[in-house]
């Protein structure tokens, strides 16, 4: 389309309307494996934004793609017209009514918020997907989503009390329960909705057409059926039934996939929170089959939760750190599991109900083990069943795990042979594949692990999914159980429910949308399902060099394309965990995970210039991203983007050259040692107009302190103390932040330790941080090699390096394995390097250090945590080594990202987001303290961050320790 055509548009259109390179590349893909380049991207801010879209679209004829958060399997969200994305701005929950259980919600509010805001009035809405934390309500009705939970909530369609739209010609409409009277006024109005009901009465009135439907839509019992249009949900009622039950399009609607009508307002019905308590049974399988077998049984148990887990999803938690951790109830190594959640009104009623299903269980003598968990475990076990999706990223090379058979369901008493011809399917192609999901509900997680990037599997690709299909058909079951047909399963419609019924829905879709502009392509007149894929068949695989070691991820590229866009990056700052600092606070696509992976990827494949890297389009993506390495560890497939960024900065400067700025900071701790021979002229300098003048002449924010730096003399200090002989003999890493600007943080760590009867060694080193976060690679390397080499005398002899800092620390566990030219002794020395809270945690737990050495003071303190800690590291240690001290209270603060980021809080264009992330959880969190609660942050970073934005001075828990010795 014309640009003029779209800049003309832009002027007056109410909301953001983009069509630049980035924001195509941002949204061309969404979880599935389809890659279609919109026109266009629009923001709308109110109905009347959708108006004017909708009518520029019928003028234009051009389709309209409506999109949430994107999470989307099937290629819904993607198309070649304008993708509509209501995630900015249709955000708001507009009513409650507590009294009858009812919300009324925009498409754009995440499932999970919403829960959360229901919480205190002892309501919540029930369909659950592994999405929930990003997910969204529009989409959720546009896919009929169900989720974990659908044995006792159902599905979204369920819920769904009444809808407010906008017809494809622009006109209002709201659909919600009317009756037969009713209904014949509706078909009377001389209006697109009139027309829709006077063609529907034509067309569900006629008992051909419903014996049709009837005959070949998927068996009624199964709840999760989204084949299609649901036009066998509209004959049960008093109008085109015998049924004394009301009318409602929103069943119809519901699992339209955005091809019907656009949704302003959903009202839902909500339930009753479930019982309090709860307890989960893991029950362990030799086989697939045997797990299987045990479904039918347990379901007629009074289960909230029956889903299954094997082998290959299982296996996938391994590879992730923050997964390995909720793996903790895993026995052996099943083949598959089943996890089993009963809930109930006291804990004798819960013990009973255990017992009951273990009985089962035990009866049936095909599980070898049965773990029962309670309470916070119970998340643990949630969150990895959660993961499976994601997880299934971690696949090292081009053979994924592919989403297109992955949705079918069938009746549970016909669950297990049906799964048994699938296996001989796999067999036939000589496949193997992934089962997970949804067991109780008959609805397993199929997938083939194909490489979509040769033709010989994406024809194989082709022939799985017809199989399937076909094998579904034979079973009565739905190919589509909850993530909808979009592009990957629309194809098999006619399969599924009949040509006649298939002709039924084009016509259903023209009634409502005559010019064919919502959503094209998905559930009629389909895209062909192997075509428009993400990657290009057959294509010949760029050779990319790096300075970084991607060897781990078969090459930088594949590092990038591991990100299956399952969206876990956004969850926004409301959810826990980190990831992604800089989307809490723009709330835009390009700030996520997510959105950085997706458009290195395009770039690093497409791009015809020498340097691949060398595009603007990366530079803003990666501008505001904070190398937290949250999403190294949040992210189910882990992809890396503070360490993709740190290549990314160095190719490009490379290219472009390297800015002053970067050069004061990455040379920082050259500047400080030279500095720190002045140390007191230049912190009055600092403090003077002249240091005013030096923040804006190198883009320095204003408003913040330079660090004051010192000279001191750590080795006569260390001579000073009583030193224990015969102590244990540790390396204490005096850093370059330790050295010059955080000199008593190291004082504090050399009386410590002694005080407690350690050895102490010092070892001086600059662990190149400066260097990785600007991107100046070669001088990262050098410092590398060169600290791995000198420290190989102390790791030969097992002796552990223990860190004050921990980003300085744990580059030697992270960024030194790409780095080093001796992977071997990169390895030993990532394995004897330790948070100076790890070591102590470790000697606590052998008893080798106790409450005795400390003070009986009572003493509230508050933890925030250092993001490389939390991501390469734990914060429990921070936690247990303060809470050693006998009376010491001590709670983590939930804090995510402080913001500072070691120089990017510094930036003067940064530092309002610097700020503004600080805001979304610890700046609140430390002002809500009390004036004698102690604020603990282990990192140099962090303690500046809170003090400029909350005046509180923050102390390092080994800091806080050495006041608390008695010894």
């Amino acid at each position: 389309m014309d640009k003029n055509i779209l800049k003309k548009f832009s002027e007056s259109f109410i909301g953001d309307f983009q069509y630049d390179a980035l924001v195509r590349t941002l949204y061309a893909t969404d979880a599935s494996v389809y890659r279609k380049l919109p026109t266009a991207v629009a923001f709308p801010k109110n109905d009347e934004g959708l108006i004017q879209l909708l009518q520029f679209a019928n003028t234009h004829k051009i389709g309209l793609i409506p999109r949430t958060a994107g999470t989307s399997l099937a290629g819904q969200c993607v198309g070649e017209g304008i993708v509509v994305d209501t995630s900015r701005y249709f955000t708001q929950i507009l009513t409650l009514d507590v009294a009858n259980k009812t919300v009324t919600v925009q498409p754009g509010v995440v499932r999970d918020e919403l829960n959360m805001y229901l919480k205190p009035h002892g309501l919540q809405f029930g369909p659950n997907t592994s999405t929930s934390n990003r997910c969204m309500i529009g989409g959720m009705v546009g896919n009929n989503s169900s989720g974990t939970t659908s044995i006792q909530s159902g599905v979204t369609r369920d819920t769904i009390i009444s809808m407010k739209t906008i017809l494809a010609d622009g006109t209002r409409a709201e659909f919600k329960d009317i009756s037969a009277e009713e209904y014949e006024q509706k078909t009377k109005l001389n209006t697109l909705e009139g027309k829709i009901y006077a063609a529907l009465k034509t067309e569900l009135g006629n008992p051909v057409v419903k014996e049709e439907i009837l005959k070949e839509f998927p068996e009624p019992s199964i709840h999760r059926r989204n084949t299609g249009y649901a036009v066998d949900e509209l004959l049960f009622n008093s109008v085109f039934g015998k049924e004394d039950k009301p009318f409602n399009l929103c069943k119809l609607l519901s699992g339209s996939e955005g091809t019907l009508a656009f949704t302003t307002e959903i009202t839902l019905q909500l339930e009753t929170l479930p019982p309090a308590h709860a307890a989960m049974v893991c029950t362990h399988y030799k086989t697939l089959e045997d797990c299987l077998t045990d479904v039918v049984p347990v379901m007629k148990h009074d289960l909230f939760l029956c889903e299954m887990m094997d082998k290959t999803i299982l296996d996938c938690t391994k590879n992730n750190r923050q997964q390995l951790a909720n793996r903790f109830f895993v026995e052996g190594d099943p083949e598959g599991l089943l996890m089993l959640e009963v809930r109930a009104h006291s804990s004798e009623e819960l013990e009973q109900k255990i017992h009951d299903l273990v009985n089962t269980v035990e009866a049936s003598g095909l599980s070898y083990a049965q773990p029962v968990l309670y309470g916070a475990d119970i998340q643990k076990a949630v969150e990895l069943r959660k993961a499976g999706l994601g997880l299934l990223g971690n696949m090292v090379g081009d053979k994924k795990a592919v989403a297109c058979i992955e949705d079918t369901a069938v009746a549970l008493d016909v669950l297990k042979p049906f799964i048994m011809e699938f296996s001989a399917i796999m067999d036939k192609y000589q496949q193997s594949a992934v089962y997970y999901a949804h067991a109780g509900a008959g609805e397993l997680h199929l997938r083939p692990i194909l490489n979509l990037k040769e033709k010989e599997d994406v024809v194989l690709f082709r022939k799985i999914t017809t199989d399937v299909a076909y094998l579904t058909k034979k079973y009565k079951g739905s190919f589509s159980g909850e993530h909808g047909d979009g592009i990957v399963r629309a194809e098999f419609i006619p399969i599924m429910i009949g040509q006649k019924n298939y002709e039924l829905l084009k016509r259903v879709k023209a009634y409502f949308d005559p010019n064919h502009i919502l959503n094209p392509g998905k559930i009629v007149d389909a895209y062909p399902m192997d075509a428009s894929l993400r990657y290009v068949v057959d294509r010949k695989e760029p050779e990319i060099s790096t300075l970084l070691d991607f060897s781990d991820s078969q090459g930088i590229l594949r590092a990038a394309e591991k990100c299956n866009g399952s969206g876990d990056c956004r969850k926004t700052e409301l959810s826990k965990g980190a990831m992604c600092p800089s989307y809490h606070a723009t709330k835009q696509e390009k700030d996520t995970t997510r959105g950085r992976a997706n458009v290195l990827r395009e770039f690093l494949t497409n791009s015809d210039k020498p340097n691949r890297f060398n595009h603007t389009e990366l530079k803003e993506v990666f501008d505001l991203c904070l190398s937290c390495k949250a999403c190294s560890s949040e992210c189910p497939s882990n992809v890396d983007v503070a360490t993709l960024k740190s290549e990314f900065q160095y190719q490009y400067q490379e290219a472009n050259g390297y800015s002053l700025r970067s050069k004061l900071f990455a040379h920082n701790t050259k500047i400080n040692a030279f500095n720190s021979k002045m140390a007191a002229l230049v912190n009055a300098t600092y403090k003077s107009p002249i240091g005013t003048l030096v923040k804006k002449l190198s883009g320095v924010a204003v408003e913040r302190e330079l660090p004051p730096v010192y000279k001191f003399n750590f080795d006569t200090f260390l001579a000073q103390q009583e030193q224990n002989t015969t102590g244990q003999k540790v390396v204490l890493f005096i850093d370059e932040f330790t050295k010059y600007l955080d000199v008593t943080v190291g004082q504090d760590a050399i009386v410590l330790l002694t005080k407690l009867g350690y050895q102490v060694e010092l070892f001086y080193g600059d662990s190149g941080r400066t260097y990785l976060s600007k991107g100046f690679l070669k001088q990262a390397k050098e410092l590398a090699n060169k600290n791995i080499a000198a420290l190989t005398a102390f790791t030969d002899q097992g002796l552990s390096i223990v860190g004050i800092e921990p980003s300085s620390i744990l580059s030697f566990r992270d960024e030194y394995s790409r780095l080093a030219e001796d992977k071997l002794q990169a390895e030993k020395l990532a394995s004897h390097s330790l948070l100076i809270e790890e070591f102590l945690a470790a000697e606590i737990a052998l008893n080798r250090i106790t409450a005795s050495s400390f003070t009986k003071e009572a003493k509230e303190i508050k933890i925030h945590g250092h993001c490389h800690q939390k991501s390469l590291s734990n914060q429990k240690v921070t936690f247990d080594v303060l809470n050693l001290p006998e009376n010491y209270k001590v709670a983590i603060i939930p804090s995510g990202c402080c913001g500072m980021a070691g120089s990017f809080g510094y930036e003067k264009e940064h530092y309002q987001i610097s700020m503004k992330v600080g805001e979304t959880k610890l700046f609140p969190a430390v002002r809500k303290t009390g004036s004698s609660t102690v604020i603990a942050a282990n990192g140099t970073s962090c303690r500046h961050q809170i003090k400029d934005g909350t005046g509180r001075h923050a102390l390092h828990p080994v800091t806080i320790l050495r006041s608390a010795l008695i010894v």
